[in-house]
């Protein structure tokens, strides 16, 4: 040991020989990796050591490259490897073989070497060691087979392409991964003429851009080539497809596709010398995201415009070209004529809105108001007020216009305004004006009324429509035949005291002669044979209590006599809404009784008041009715 410490390995050996452990001078020339003195030793001294160390050694001269001498040893390893133990040997005996099937093919005898990386005992990792070395060798057929036997796909499909076997390429193909070999397959294919398949590889390998042109080329398949640019927004694939358009003399699609590849000048100029600005202008609004938008684009067709004396559309690129007070002037003068007043105005308010300019407001709202002499419908001083978020006039506005459509018969118009109006309040955290509550309880009460004798419920329907008539004013369309259908739902609901009320308001002059001939002699018996006392069993509402005070009120009254607070009404029923039985419609937030609206929502699916779909499970339970009431102010959701 003292002179291995030394590095006196001759010396130490003869000493270690002389021992009673002579086997270390074995181990001494197997660490130093000293193979041939080790090999002889192990002859004398341990024969079971023979294997292991001939195979060692074969491994260092294969690092070297001494391919037959290794070849030689890991034989020897192999022929002696019946004096290990057999917990070892498999192991061993895999490694010669692997080393075997290496350096034979090394040696030039590759039939040995695949037939040992063939065998179904060999591991994937020496089938792809042995197709490397036959890969660098040039014997792209044995490499390509053992390639495909240890599952490498693309190093398989990549040695078949060498050897020009498209065949065995294309039986492959499926479970190539590598882009590089479908393109290559495709280009193969498509010298071939086989240009169907040629588009499937290119597919694979997603070469946009071959596969629009191979579509346009050779498989007059403009749509598939047209999809994908619009998929990819590929810029070459853009260009190809508009050459093809332009070589079709469709120039539409041509335009289109020059702005999606960003040729944006020769767009213009094509647009121009056939007539399309109205559609480049469009196709430029339609097409292009915010950070491919180029202004300069906009202003040239806004001056194009101008040269023609297009207010319209010069107002409206002004606009896209972010020259809010020019965009806004040609528009006010494009408004001034009936025929473009809609689009004029609509761009107008979207120029106001985004150019967050007072003074461009004060314009557009001494316009709307009758500057000219000409005021404008309340709906697009509506639509400013809401473009530039000032909820509070647009509010004001809101029932303006709800009350106009309300008095023209147009109650889902009202309603809906009204309705749309309350949301973005609410969504802006704004107080909602009680003459907007009001007014949407109402137009609300009279939808009801539909639903409820659809569902043969007459006594709800008449309740609603006793709301209604009681506010005939605001119904001036349909006074008559409102009236009318409150007498007869009155009487079949056995409200005989309030029919008789309402029919004797029918037989008054001004309303005499309006009524439906179908109901006039039904409606005269009623006047004829008024109730001697009123039913106050069936006359009389239930009483519920009032959520804010627990006052027992009428179902249907909606403003407690009290504690004075309007309560939120039920949009399932027309009715005050209760706590002990509470819910809000899980689309809109409006409150409901609970149960009431399940039955509406199990038969119809849809909510009374949004009109969104509305399933039975979605419907809230438990919520805290003090959420919806008005406990600062007068007054409910």
């Amino acid at each position: 040991h003292v002179c291995t410490l030394l590095e006196d390995y001759n010396q130490a050996e003869k000493f270690f020989l002389q021992s009673s452990q002579p086997v270390e001078a074995l181990y001494l020339r197997r660490d130093l990796m000293q193979w041939e003195q080790a090999l002889a030793l192990a002859q004398k001294l341990k024969a079971d050591e023979i294997p292991f160390i001939a195979k060692e050694y074969a491994q260092q001269l294969e690092l070297t490259g001494n391919y037959p001498k290794a070849l030689v040893n890991y034989e020897r390893g192999l022929s002696e490897s019946d004096k290990i133990s057999t917990s070892t040997n498999q192991s061993h005996r895999l490694q010669c073989l692997a080393g075997i099937a290496r350096t034979s093919i090394r040696c030039g005898d590759s039939r040995r070497g695949v037939s040992i990386a063939m065998d179904q005992d060999s591991p994937r990792l020496l089938r792809k060691e042995c197709a490397e070395i036959l890969e660098n060798m040039k014997q792209f057929n044995e490499a390509a087979m053992l390639y495909e036997k240890a599952e490498y796909f693309d190093k398989a499909a990549s040695a078949y392409i060498k050897l020009k076997n498209w065949s065995k390429v294309g039986q492959l193909l499926s479970q190539i991964s590598s882009p590089k070999i479908n393109i290559q397959y495709a280009k193969a294919k498509e010298a071939e003429g086989r240009f169907e398949e040629a588009a499937r590889a290119y597919e694979t390998a997603k070469d946009y851009d071959n596969i629009i042109r191979i579509n346009l080329e050779y498989l007059n398949n403009p749509g598939r080539s047209v999809e994908i640019v619009q998929q990819t927004k590929s810029i070459e694939g853009a260009k190809m497809v508009a050459r093809f358009f332009q070589r079709m003399n469709d120039y539409n699609s041509a335009i289109k596709f020059l702005i999606l590849s960003n040729c944006h000048d020769e767009a213009f100029q094509l647009a121009n010398q056939h007539g399309k600005m109205e559609l480049y202008g469009e196709i430029l609004i339609n097409t292009l995201d915010d950070d491919n938008v180029r202004l300069e684009d906009f202003r040239s067709l806004a001056i194009h415009f101008e040269s023609q004396k297009n207010s319209l559309l010069a107002g409206k690129y002004y606009f896209h070209a972010k020259e809010y007070h020019k965009a806004l002037r040609h528009l006010l003068k494009a408004a001034q004529l009936a025929a473009n007043d809609d689009e004029a105005l609509s761009i107008a308010i979207d120029t106001v809105a985004s150019s967050k300019d007072e003074k461009l407001a004060g314009q557009l709202i001494d316009f709307l108001l009758g500057a000219d002499g000409v005021p404008k419908d309340p709906k697009y001083l509506f639509r400013l007020y809401m473009a530039r978020k000032q909820f509070r006039e647009a509010a004001k506005t809101a029932i303006i216009i709800a009350n106009e459509e309300q008095i023209s018969g147009n109650y889902r118009n009202a309603h809906d305004v009204l309705f749309g109006m309350y949301q973005e309040l609410k969504r802006n955290k704004i107080t909602i004006p009680q003459e907007m509550k009001n007014n949407l309880c109402l137009l609300h009460s009279y939808i009801l009324v539909r639903l409820h004798v659809k569902r043969n419920d007459h006594l709800r329907g008449a309740r609603m429509l006793i709301r209604v008539a009681n506010n005939i004013s605001k119904f001036p369309s349909h006074i008559v035949p409102i009236l009318t259908s409150t007498v007869i739902e009155c009487h079949r609901a056995g409200l005989k005291y309030a029919a008789f009320n309402f029919a004797a308001m029918l037989m008054r002059p001004e309303y005499r002669m309006q009524v439906d001939q179908k109901y006039s002699k039904k409606i005269e018996a009623i006047v004829r044979k008024p109730p001697k006392t009123r039913d106050h069993e069936v006359e009389d509402e239930p009483l519920t209590p009032c959520p804010y005070c627990k006052n027992r009120i009428p179902e249907t009254d909606i403003n407690c006599d009290k504690c004075k607070n309007t309560i939120p009404f039920c949009i399932a029923t027309g009715r005050h809404i209760v706590e002990n039985d509470f819910t809000v419609c899980p689309q809109c937030d409006f409150p409901a009784i609970r149960s009431e609206f399940l039955r509406i929502v199990e038969a119809e699916e849809l909510c009374p008041m949004c009109n969104e779909r509305v399933e039975g499970r979605m419907v809230p339970q438990g919520i805290n009715v003090r959420l919806y009431l008005d406990l600062e102010g007068k007054g409910g959701i």
